[in-house]
């Protein structure tokens, strides 16, 4: 069996008696695309917030590789190699595509971003940054601002910027949202294309998307993870049909999630 990367156990979190997060228990295996879904509300943004330390979990364990995570600060759990893709890879609309990533490289080398250092000192990540743009098909934009790209571009730069961060687990927070079908499409190739001997833990709203590129799939409802299993198993799952569509509907299309 693959081995267990990140899991949770019987993880919970409340909120002056409403209970978010209620005892997930949750295994992603090393080199896996988990996907986590649910309706509005089921749990999942707060499941992440927990996982990278931006609450604390009123009950229950975090571990990764082996190590307990329950207690640590957001900047301790990406130094562990959980990376969040909206927690270091945000787009500075002003700079360069380029820069960005050069931006996201010096925090990975611990280095602190200046924007007076020399080309001489900079141009020292170039070759990298130009490897990650080019993983993401964006070199021949290195030169231009950041905010001229498209949505669907900007995802892809913050893709590269995610992975400068050399996560060995990546969590990406609905990486298609607001795209159009050839953005989606695009993303999702590019997804899978950068998560080959990476781990991946995704919350995703389009189920063609998680059908697509997803190994594991958990629901989440109203806190509980109700399924997991492949797509297969978990879209002829009565209890998840009934979740999302009401019981006599036919889960799995569209967006539905």
């Amino acid at each position: 069996m693959t081995q267990e990367i990140l899991g949770t156990r019987r993880l919970s979190k409340h909120f002056k008696g409403f209970t978010a997060v209620n005892e997930v228990d949750l295994s992603v295996r090393k080199g896996h695309i988990h996907a986590l879904v649910g309706p509005n509300g089921a749990g999942k943004t707060t499941l992440f917030n927990l996982l990278t330390g931006f609450m604390t979990p009123s009950s229950g364990e975090i571990h990764f590789n082996g190590q307990s995570m329950s207690t640590l600060r957001p900047s301790q759990i990406a130094q562990s190699g959980i990376v969040r893709s909206f927690q270091i890879s945000a787009v500075f609309g002003s700079l360069s595509v380029l820069d960005n990533v050069r931006f996201a490289l010096q925090r990975e080398m611990g280095v602190s971003f200046f924007f007076w250092r020399s080309d001489r000192v900079l141009n020292r990540l170039n070759d990298r940054a130009m490897e990650l743009l080019e993983s993401v098909g964006l070199t021949s934009v290195a030169d231009h601002l950041a905010d001229s790209l498209p949505y669907g571009r900007k995802r892809a730069l913050e893709l590269a910027t995610t992975l400068a961060m050399n996560p060995t687990l990546m969590l990406l927070d609905e990486p298609t949202q607001g795209m159009g079908y050839e953005d989606v499409d695009r993303v999702t190739r590019l997804i899978k294309q950068v998560a080959a001997g990476r781990t991946v833990l995704m919350v995703e709203h389009n189920m063609k998307v998680v059908s697509a590129i997803a190994d594991t799939i958990s629901v989440l409802q109203r806190g509980r993870v109700i399924a997991t299993g492949t797509y297969e198993e978990v879209s002829t799952n009565p209890q998840v049909m009934e979740a999302y569509l009401g019981p006599t509907s036919r889960y799995g299309e569209g967006d539905a999630a």
